[in-house]
């Protein structure tokens, strides 16, 4: 008696056997499908992270990107553009700004970009990178294009040179380019990010995602909704820059001091075009600072991206605003001779 009694409790509505054989009757009913598709989504994650490992570890060094262009490789063999990009600009849309940019600046050069390390921002590599780029192809000519802080970064390297190298560049366009970080507008995230990247800390990739998406909609009367969320995603795919990258980026802005290469530059000519409704870097006070610190190269400063959409530093979107004023600067600067065609690289 006692024995039935058990093996009754052992099959009751709460015994532990019929709370098995429910969980096995709900395993069964679980969709082939869902299944599938749970199995699907894992492997996609784990191939995107394999993949972002593989290409952050391909980057670890300095390197020239180049834009093949037959015009500029025929007419001009011995000069070259070299654009610096901008922050958290991946070697990608270098290449992207180049291409959209193609039919002002093959006019006078050939076309390259730097692809900044993802170890970190490193001046003296970026100018060794240079150098050995320039030797290779028996170069003459530079004309430096600086995209946002990229503008920082393209006169530090003309210094450094035209001291190590007694290469002089020619031309340096600044393109909305912060003359300091007081320049910078949103001061916020710089004491928070440069304090914690400087005392070693480094922030991993998986929380970039609702940082990059914030500070976008923070700026969200630049960008339409579809620029937000292409900008996003560019920053959270594997061929974004690295934490470490772009956090060595904030730290050097947040230090850079233009006046240290006052009267290095030679007789290298400057330029700085931006908008006055650019709401990442002050128009106004970035102008003028460049203006008043390099007052013996500064030839131009008066040139407006007016219409372009995001205000600050977006050739790579608005080409029609920018191919017009850069050949204007062309033109004015760098003229070609009367009569003799596109023969001579200047």
């Amino acid at each position: 008696m006692p024995r039935e009694s058990e093996e009754n409790d052992a099959c009751g509505p709460g015994s532990a056997g019929a709370r098995i054989l429910r969980h096995a009757a709900e395993l069964k009913r679980f969709s082939r499908r869902n299944f599938l598709i749970g199995t699907g989504t894992a492997s996609v994650l784990a191939a995107d992270m394999l993949l972002t490992r593989r290409v952050q570890t391909a980057r670890r060094v300095n390197d020239i990107l180049t834009v093949p262009d037959e015009t500029a490789e025929k007419y001009f063999p011995k000069a070259s553009w070299i654009l610096f990009p901008g922050y958290k600009t991946s070697w990608e849309e270098a290449q992207w700004i180049l291409n959209a940019l193609r039919g002002a600046l093959n006019k006078r050069g050939q076309l390259a970009a730097v692809g900044y390390s993802n170890v970190g921002l490193d001046i003296d590599q970026i100018v060794i990178a240079v150098i050995e780029f320039v030797r290779a192809r028996n170069l003459t000519t530079l004309y430096f294009y600086g995209h946002s802080f990229g503008g920082m970064v393209a006169t530090q390297v003309a210094a450094r040179l035209r001291e190590l190298h007694g290469f002089e560049v020619a031309f340096i366009l600044l393109d909305s380019s912060p003359n300091s970080r007081h320049d910078v507008l949103d001061q916020s995230w710089f004491e928070g990010v440069v304090f914690l990247y400087e005392t070693g800390f480094r922030f991993p990739s998986v929380l970039r995602g609702g940082y990059e998406l914030g500070e976008r909609m923070l700026h969200k009367d630049e960008r339409s909704w579809g620029q937000v969320l292409d900008q996003t995603l560019e920053q959270l795919s594997p061929i974004a820059p690295s934490s470490v990258l772009i956090q060595s980026e904030s730290a050097y802005i947040y230090h850079y001091d233009a006046s240290r290469f006052a009267g290095k530059l030679g007789d290298t000519r400057m330029a700085f075009i931006g908008n006055p409704r650019d709401r990442t870097v002050d128009y106004e006070t970035a102008r003028d600072a460049w203006m008043l610190t390099f007052k013996a190269n500064m030839v131009s400063d008066e040139l407006r991206t007016d219409g372009a959409r995001p205000a600050h530093a977006s050739p790579g979107w608005n080409p029609a605003v920018y191919r017009p004023l850069i050949e204007e600067l062309q033109d004015e600067l760098f003229p070609l001779p009367s009569g003799g065609g596109k023969k001579t690289a200047f």
